[in-house]
């Protein structure tokens, strides 16, 4: 079995890094991912995939990319459940980040 994604899109927001417990570095990005057809209005559509970053990746990512730099992501879709402040369960689809290729940015481009 085989559970892995490439995705190539732009950061919608500056990637924020945040320390959960045991001091685990962690930041949540949207990559904006344009579609590669066109819609019934002749216009391409795009996909914000949300996507978690851990550790090191998430760091360097924090570092060196910003809102509209084109990254490049080689992960794993992963599926959770919540509550809701509702008491409701949610489920919810993001692609875990195992590595992060920077393809444009204002600083100098490198790879975790």
């Amino acid at each position: 079995m085989l559970n892995q994604t490439v995705l190539v899109g732009r950061l919608t927001t500056d990637p924020e890094v945040h320390e959960i417990e045991g001091g685990t570095k962690v930041a949540s990005i949207t990559l904006a991912v344009p579609r590669s057809y066109k819609n019934t209005n002749g216009e391409y559509d795009t996909d914000f995939i949300p996507c978690i970053l851990w550790r090191g990746v998430a760091e360097n990512t924090a570092e060196y990319c910003h809102k509209g730099d084109l990254i490049g992501i080689r992960g794993r879709i992963q599926t959770r459940k919540y509550e809701t402040d509702e008491d409701k369960t949610r489920e919810k689809t993001e692609v875990i980040a195992e590595k992060v290729t920077f393809l444009s940015s204002k600083k100098n481009c490198i790879e975790e």
